[in-house]
C-alpha cells in the first residue's frame, strides 16, 4: 500500500514513519510513505503558499493552486490514477478501526494536511473525497492526524505485523477492548499470573480472554457493545456480569 502525504513539513512525516513497525514495513516493501512538500509547488520565489483570507479575519489561508498542483503531481507519479484523498479536518467523520480496515484495501491513498486557518475551499471541493477527524480537539496541523491514520491503517496491511493473526486479536477486534496481557515473571509484587493462562488448555484460555474482553468493554467503553459482534453466549455472559456488578 502506498501513502502520499501532502504537507508543509515532510521531514516530520518521514522521521516519525521511519521508526518502529511502520519503519520496518517500509523497509520490507509492505507499505511506502511519500511525503510531498506543498511548498515545492508555490509560484513565487519565497515558496509562500498562504495569503490573507477574503472577508477579513485572523490568520492565513493556504492557497488553492499549490495544493492542486501538488495533487496533480502525485496523480501523475502513480500513472494518472485518481486515488482517494483524505483531508484532516475536525469537520470530518471520526476515524475508527472500521475506517482503518476500509482504507487499508486501497492501493494508493493521499492524505492532505492543512495548516494556518485552513485551505481554500475551491481546491478542497475539487480533490477531497473523505473528510476525517481523529477527535474533537484542535491541533496545529494535519501531520499528527495523518501519522495516526497511517499507523492504524498500516497494521491492517498484510505482512506489516509479521504475523497476520496479530491484527485479529488486538483492541477493537469484534468491536471489543482487548483482554489483559501478562508475561514473565510469574509473580510480580505478590500478584500471580492467572492460573488459566498457565494451564496450557487453549479452549479455556480462549474462553477466559473472551470473557475479559467483554468485561473490559462493559466497564470502560459500553458504547462499543452496541455494534459489537456478540454471540448468544456473549450476551448471556454480559447479563450475568452486569448482575454481579449490581450486587457488589
Amino acid at each position: 500500500m502506498n501513502f502520499h502525504v501532502m504537507t508543509l513539513f515532510p521531514e516530520m512525516i518521514e522521521r516519525a514513519m521511519g521508526e518502529s513497525i511502520t519503519g520496518r514495513a517500509i523497509k520490507a516493501g509492505h507499505i511506502s510513505v511519500n511525503a510531498v512538500n506543498i511548498r515545492d509547488f508555490a509560484n513565487n520565489k519565497h515558496n509562500r503558499v498562504d495569503d490573507y483570507p477574503y472577508g477579513g479575519g485572523a490568520g492565513m489561508v493556504m492557497q488553492a493552486e499549490p495544493v492542486y498542483q501538488c495533487y496533480e503531481s502525485i496523480c501523475r507519479s502513480i500513472g494518472n490514477s485518481r486515488p482517494r484523498v483524505v483531508f484532516m479536518t475536525p469537520q470530518g467523520r471520526t476515524f475508527n478501526q472500521q475506517m482503518a480496515e476500509e482504507l487499508s484495501r486501497e492501493e494508493d491513498l493521499i492524505l492532505l494536511c492543512g495548516h494556518y486557518e485552513g485551505i481554500d475551499e475551491r481546491v478542497l471541493n475539487r480533490i477531497v473525497t473523505d473528510n476525517v477527524s481523529i477527535g474533537d480537539y484542535v491541533l496545529t496541523g494535519g501531520e499528527l492526524p495523518a501519522m495516526v491514520m497511517i499507523d492504524a491503517i498500516s497494521r491492517k496491511v498484510s505482512g506489516v505485523l509479521g504475523n497476520d493473526d496479530s491484527s485479529e486479536i488486538e483492541t477493537f477486534y469484534d468491536n471489543l477492548l482487548e483482554y489483559p496481557q501478562y508475561t514473565r515473571p510469574e509473580v510480580f509484587d505478590g500478584e500471580r499470573v492467572p492460573d488459566v493462562l498457565m494451564s496450557g488448555h487453549h479452549a479455556n484460555i480462549d474462553k477466559w480472554r473472551r470473557e475479559k474482553s467483554l468485561e473490559r468493554t462493559y466497564d470502560f467503553r459500553p458504547d462499543l457493545l452496541e455494534n459489537a459482534n456478540l454471540t448468544d453466549k456473549d450476551l448471556a455472559y454480559l447479563e450475568k456480569y452486569a448482575r454481579s456488578k449490581e450486587n457488589n
